[in-house]
């Protein structure tokens, strides 16, 4: 089964699913498995990492991948956009921040830029500065997000900016968000989550046995493992992990956590190494009640397609003339 839209055309992808380029998480492997899969796989350039960006394109080979960055953090790493694009990724995914300032190289570079927003301003900017696609991004997603929810927000950039193609991201876990997200004017799905359970994810394995076993009521949004993580991030982007004890700590009381920071840090990354999940985050979102089981990522991608494509057939099966 394939779904044809104007992601898939764009793109050349035999399937508008797309690896959210999740840091640290979606590594080489991974990426590749998706793309292989006829998706496309992001590879998490995240914090602008190099030597681990280098490996993980390595860890692709000859997969037609992509990569991701946390645009205000690029502004502050020169020269790492420059080593990806040596790479020759398919496309280069730049959010949070201003894309204005890489567009160009990306483009001129023959990969295809793709920017995620979380408002219908920012849409209008990347679409302004260049973007060829843009996905529009939920609050419902694990990691950082804003505060549209994705059942509004889709349909109101996909209006603004067309015919650039949209993506859906934000809460989509399953066929029935994929079809949902088509139904809603995307030309594609991004799904992080469901992702981090597969085998080819570079996750913990007890951060993904605890992603299977809770649900979206589980979520909280809470700026205490980017203080813990030392990142500084800019002001409307909260962090949703699965609650643990460090967000129920720490999340009410800012000022009592900075009295403690050095050696909850310590904590922290110890905790981290060892993927004891009560200290570590699990970045997942609210769609974590459909994450059911651990699988390979190529087969994840079939799955999602056929599915997506049974409900919309099932979803015209309920019109009468």
């Amino acid at each position: 089964m394939k779904l044809k839209t104007r992601l898939t055309d764009l793109l050349e992808l035999e399937h508008p699913i797309v690896l959210a380029p999740m840091a640290r998480v979606a590594g080489g492997r991974l990426a590749a498995a998706v793309s292989d899969a006829g998706g496309l796989g992001l590879i998490g350039g995240g914090y602008c990492e190099p030597e681990w960006i280098g490996a993980e394109f390595d860890e692709a080979g000859e997969a037609d991948v992509g990569i991701g960055f946390i645009t205000w953090r690029l502004d502050q790493a020169p020269g790492v956009l420059d080593l990806a694009l040596e790479r020759r990724p398919r496309a280069v995914l730049l959010s949070f921040g201003d894309i204005a300032p890489y567009a160009d190289r990306i483009k001129s570079a023959g990969s295809v830029l793709i920017a995620q927003v979380q408002t219908l301003a920012q849409a209008v900017a990347a679409w302004t500065a260049g973007a060829d696609v843009i996905v529009a991004q939920g609050a419902e997603a694990g990691g950082h997000a804003g505060h549209r929810s994705t059942l509004p927000l889709v349909p109101a950039i996909v209006d603004r900016v067309a015919p650039v193609p949209v993506i859906a991201a934000g809460g989509i876990d399953d066929g029935r968000g994929v079809a949902a997200a088509l139904v809603l004017g995307a030309a594609g799905a991004m799904l992080g989550r469901r992702f981090y359970t597969c085998r080819e994810a570079l996750a913990h394995a007890n951060a993904k046995q605890r992603a299977v076993e809770a649900g979206g009521d589980d979520t909280v949004r809470s700026s205490v493992f980017d203080r813990l993580r030392r990142w500084n991030w800019p002001a409307g982007y909260a962090l949703r992990t699965l609650a643990n004890d460090m967000t129920r700590r720490w999340t009410d009381d800012p000022g009592a956590l900075a009295d403690e920071l050095e050696r909850e840090i310590n904590a922290f990354d110890a905790a981290i190494e060892v993927g004891d999940t009560r200290i570590a985050p699990v970045i997942i979102g609210e769609a974590a009640d459909l994450i059911g089981d651990l699988r390979g990522a190529g087969e994840l991608v079939h799955s999602l397609v056929d599915d997506a494509a049974a409900r919309l057939e099932a979803a015209v099966d309920t019109l009468e003339a």
